[in-house]
């Protein structure tokens, strides 16, 4: 990819990865292993640091909802956003993502700073 160069800047100090992908392609299935050994495993971050997100556009066909991935993506929480159906149920998902991500900052945060007091 031409942006590679710029991926150890994206991911310095990242607390988490959320990746969009496209269900319905198969190339993308592929590409999205490769997404999570770079920004996932390679940081490394934990994989409920991780959000996968089958993105389906509108008019897609296909049952997709029942996609399973391999190992070791079907570890990683995994939803489905088709945002003429359900936007409200997707923008749920999001902010329970980010407060996961907000409280596992904070809680590292708390081990470092008892760590220096100890």
């Amino acid at each position: 990819s031409r942006f590679e160069t710029c991926w150890p800047a994206l991911m310095k100090d990242s607390h988490g990865v959320i990746i969009i992908f496209n269900p319905e392609l198969p190339s993308h299935l592929k590409e999205i292993e490769m997404w999570y050994s770079c920004f996932v495993q390679q940081q490394p971050l934990l994989d409920s640091q991780c959000l996968l997100v089958a993105h389906h556009k509108p008019g897609s066909a296909g049952d997709t909802e029942n996609l399973s991935l391999a190992y070791p993506l079907n570890k990683l929480k995994l939803i489905h956003s088709n945002l003429e159906d359900d936007p409200e149920d997707v923008r749920m998902e999001f902010m329970k993502y980010f407060r996961s991500i907000i409280t596992f900052i904070n809680e590292s945060r708390e081990r470092e700073e008892m760590s220096i007091i100890s």
